[in-house]
């Protein structure tokens, strides 16, 4: 079974600015009822759901509280209908500075845990909220954000990359238990984008060398990793479950 992307409703978590703003925007675009959620930026979340228009709320969630995100759902669901498809995004506060990243020897804990919390238990608790009534339905798509640092860790990020491994190993896992319900379960993986408030802090130079180096000659911006979002979504891919697709202008092949 599939469904058009404007028969569906989506979830995108984190999608008050940056990657999740301009992929819920895309959703928006292409006639879909959009859940924008959001943890701290309300103002900027209920601003974007203003401009989407009546098919696009704004609610509020931190991803890593269970309670708190199947509030959200039932919020959404009473006033746009079941949700039929999720973009994890979510992302706990980083920001992609090498030079200020934290090298094993001084790296907390507290960091990988907090990486890991919303990365992985948030996409647990999303999948726990919406899998009931993907199954009624018997269709599905869940979609999570990773990265090419999991084929290419040329800045090593640890909490943030293995953050990103755990959600994938979790992505193929999910897509395993959930295929005879009808759900999907695939991963969309940009490289580092051209910008976001979690690449502001990258130098200039860098986004320069990482686009020398990509054989389109350009960074990825966050509406092109959108854009590959509405495929795992879309009819056409109907038959793909468990994938990795990585979106960064071909800077890491596989």
């Amino acid at each position: 079974m599939s469904q058009a992307i404007n028969a569906q409703t989506v979830l995108v978590t984190g999608a008050g600015r940056g990657l999740g703003a301009a992929i819920a925007t895309a959703f928006a675009n292409a006639g879909a009822g959009v859940v924008i959620n959001y943890r701290n930026s309300q103002s900027a979340a209920q601003a974007l759901a203003h401009r989407l228009g009546d098919r696009a709320i704004a609610v509020r969630a931190d991803v890593t509280d269970a309670d708190a995100v199947a509030a959200m759902v039932a919020e959404a669901t009473d006033r746009l209908g079941p949700i039929t498809t999720v973009v994890h995004n979510a992302l706990a506060d980083f920001s992609f500075n090498g030079d200020a990243r934290k090298t094993l020897a001084s790296l907390p804990a507290a960091d990988m845990l907090t990486q890991h919390a919303t990365a992985v238990l948030g996409a647990l608790n999303v999948i726990k909220a919406v899998v009931p009534a993907m199954e009624a339905a018997h269709f599905g798509r869940i979609i999570t954000i990773g990265t090419n640092l999991l084929q290419n860790p040329v800045v090593p990020y640890h909490d943030y990359t293995s953050a990103k491994a755990a959600l994938l190993a979790l992505t193929r896992t999910a897509a395993a238990e959930l295929g005879p319900k009808g759900i999907t379960v695939n991963m969309v993986s940009g490289g580092l984008l051209r910008t976001t408030d979690a690449s502001a802090a990258t130098p200039e130079a860098v986004f320069d060398l990482i686009a020398s180096s990509t054989p389109l000659g350009s960074v990825t911006t966050p509406e092109e990793v959108a854009d590959a979002t509405l495929f795992f979504a879309s009819p056409w891919a109907r038959a793909v479950t468990g994938q990795n697709l990585i979106v960064d202008g071909g800077l890491v092949f596989g």
